[in-house]
């Protein structure tokens, strides 16, 4: 176990493998709480699902920064786009963009749509690769903006396209998290939002093949999902 895992989980009342496989099955697939716990009782191990939702809480921001510190870079040529997810009976958005092979580059979840809102997502995601060379977005007054905002202070030259057609990929893209989130019914708070969010993408992105793994090694998306806890 990382020592930043051992942190947040100070008593372990369950072995960390059961831990890291409930969690892991939540963010993974379209799961409840509860089927996780049903699926658990049948095999013999008695948790409420109250306690996996703490769970995880705890470890996913953990394995995200693990992530993030093993991504492997992505294209130079990005696609943006916002999507709506139900937060405590309100809809919040969550910024995506992925390059032109469907690689996730970054993700964020803000209160508002606005210019605010899309320049701390580009900001975000270009101090973790870099300036792109081209980014195509909708017809937004808000992303164009904040895209240009970002040329004028960067001085780069990156191409703006605002091609309808060329932000199908992330549009699809949007649809595999949202397969994940429908059976939460809603997150109960931002916090909790931000923290699951992330956890479903970081196992996208894993799935994806964005893990860097050592020495050219070849391991399950559940493997490299565990690896993080190491």
């Amino acid at each position: 176990m990382n020592e930043a895992l051992r942190k947040v989980l100070k008593r372990l009342h369950y072995p960390l493998e059961v831990m890291l496989t409930c969690v892991r099955w939540y963010v993974a697939y379209p799961l409840s709480l509860r089927h996780i716990e049903e699926m658990m009782h049948e095999r013999g191990v008695f948790v409420d699902h109250t306690t996996v939702h703490r769970w995880a809480l705890k470890i996913l921001p953990v394995l995200a920064v693990a992530f993030r510190r093993r991504k492997r870079p992505v294209g130079s040529s990005w696609r943006m786009d916002e999507t709506y997810v139900l937060v405590a009976g309100q809809w919040k958005y969550l910024y995506r963009a992925v390059d032109r092979d469907g690689a996730t580059v970054d993700f964020l979840l803000t209160a508002k749509r606005d210019l605010a809102a899309a320049r701390r997502f580009l900001e975000r995601a270009i101090g973790q690769h870099g300036l792109p060379d081209k980014i195509t977005i909708d017809k937004s007054g808000a992303n164009t903006a904040a895209v240009r905002a970002i040329q004028e202070d960067s001085g780069a030259p990156m191409e703006l396209r605002q091609v309808k057609y060329l932000n199908n990929i992330v549009e699809q893209d949007h649809r595999a998290i949202k397969r994940i989130i429908r059976p939460m019914l809603g997150f109960q708070s931002f916090r909790c939002a931000r923290i699951l969010l992330a956890g479903i993408e970081t196992v996208h992105m894993i799935k994806k093949g964005q893990l860097h793994c050592p020495d050219g090694q070849v391991a399950s998306a559940a493997d490299q999902f565990y690896s993080l806890a190491a």
